[in-house]
């Protein structure tokens, strides 16, 4: 029987020869993640079960991401009882303020997941993983809580789409502006509780950044996981960083996939979505005129060295306009370490941003760039719902860090190529 990259890799960790669409299985887990909101509502969870202890001290992580460091009474409690629970657990993997970063760019940069993996986390962006050829996926605090107990999880097969890349992206275009088109494309349910895999010789010209950017917001199209083929990018990246040996899975060439998509990449331009759906795309040449207040440039889809990298090159030399706030926050100790050494933060405060220790913090409307009533957003995050990051009436438009960094110098939604053809 013919399956997917998805369905291989369940079966093999069901212990099945193999498995399909809808099928039921109880599945072996390589990591078990939560971070200082989900983890707590999981460890009283794991409590009541009245679990001895974690199944496996190595494969348990926590980091404390959404509300650190802590900014009022309740985040402070969250996570002193992560830190208790993982003291009193031995757990080895647990990330505090000086260790920690926005979680779903930690954990490859730490080397803890590796191809052909299963992970879990407490958090519907888990997704991440898959860019390096893992099965992940978001779950609710209680199956975090059986996770870290049992080392298992029930898991329904899914059923998948396949998207096949070609060409190479234009300049200024990044794997956000794919993703974006892509969610345009299919809509927010377009790929409901099926898996998005990615493959095709376009994949060659998307970095393991472009990847993990597009991999993290599968969710939005309504996927369970999606997933990129292991090529010779994805095991150079995990040689660096990983201890143990990848296990690629490859799709059957006559592998059961709902439809597929053919995508030439040199066709994508620098796409932005509206209010207040992820699929509310459009193209940078038709935004039209739109004012802004405050661009964040971060968070665990685009808060990586490239995506700050990419947003420096546009604002060096050149200053932010005035009335609107700039945010930049660098997703791990490690990039912000780099963005430092490497002068980037020069660039960034000298032209008038507010440079941010690693937090999940404004998009989730937490801290650190809550939005008041009417005011409008470019940010480099993942969602835009009603309220998202602030008030009600507040507007996030979401972008790729060279066009949130172009908007944040001219003062609306703005065009990365236009700017830079701009005299300094």
């Amino acid at each position: 029987m013919s399956m997917t990259m998805t369905q291989k890799i369940l079966a093999a960790h069901a212990g099945l020869d193999q498995v399909q669409a809808g099928q039921l299985i109880l599945a072996d887990l390589d990591r078990v993640l939560g971070n200082d909101i989900t983890s707590p509502v999981a460890i009283k969870e794991f409590e009541k079960m009245g679990a001895g202890g974690v199944y496996d001290k190595d494969k348990v992580t926590m980091v404390m991401d959404h509300f650190a460091p802590n900014k009022d009474i309740k985040a402070a409690e969250q996570c002193k009882l992560c830190r208790e629970f993982c003291n009193e657990y031995e757990v080895t993997h647990f990330y505090d303020v000086g260790q920690m970063g926005i979680e779903h760019a930690l954990l490859p940069e730490k080397g803890l997941v590796a191809a052909g993996d299963v992970v879990i986390g407490a958090d519907s962006h888990t997704c991440t993983y898959g860019a390096l050829g893992a099965f992940s996926t978001g779950v609710g605090s209680t199956d975090m809580a059986c996770g870290m107990a049992t080392g298992k999880a029930w898991f329904k097969v899914p059923s998948a789409l396949r998207f096949r890349l070609h060409g190479k992206l234009r300049p200024y275009v990044s794997g956000k502006d794919v993703i974006l088109h892509i969610i345009g494309m299919i809509g927010v349910d377009g790929a409901l509780y099926k898996s998005m895999e990615f493959t095709g010789e376009g994949l060659a010209s998307l970095t393991i950044y472009d990847r993990l950017t597009i991999a993290n917001m599968a969710i939005e199209a309504g996927a369970k996981n999606g997933i990129f083929e292991v090529d010779e990018q994805t095991l150079a990246y995990l040689k660096e960083r990983c201890d143990r040996e990848p296990v690629i899975y490859k799709a059957d060439e006559d592998a059961p996939y709902e439809k597929t998509y053919d995508i030439d990449l040199s066709e994508i331009h620098s796409t932005v979505s509206f209010p207040h759906l992820p699929e509310n795309t459009r193209v940078i040449e038709e935004v039209g005129d739109v004012p802004i207040d405050q661009v964040v440039i971060g968070s665990c889809t685009n808060g990586q060295y490239k995506d700050m990298a990419e947003a420096a090159a546009i604002l060096k030399g050149r200053k932010v306009a005035k009335g609107v706030r700039a945010i930049v926050i660098p997703a791990t100790q490690d990039v912000y370490l780099k963005v430092v050494e490497n002068g980037l933060a020069k660039i960034f405060v000298e032209a008038g941003c507010v440079v941010s220790t690693p937090t999940c913090g404004p998009c989730l409307g937490g801290y650190m760039g809550i939005l008041a009533a009417g005011e409008r957003a470019v940010s480099t995050t993942n969602r835009n719902f009603v309220g998202r990051m602030g008030h009600v009436s507040s507007e996030v438009y979401l972008a790729s860090p060279a066009v949130a960094a172009a908007s944040a110098v001219a003062g609306k939604i703005a065009d990365p190529a236009e700017i830079m053809k701009e005299e300094i």
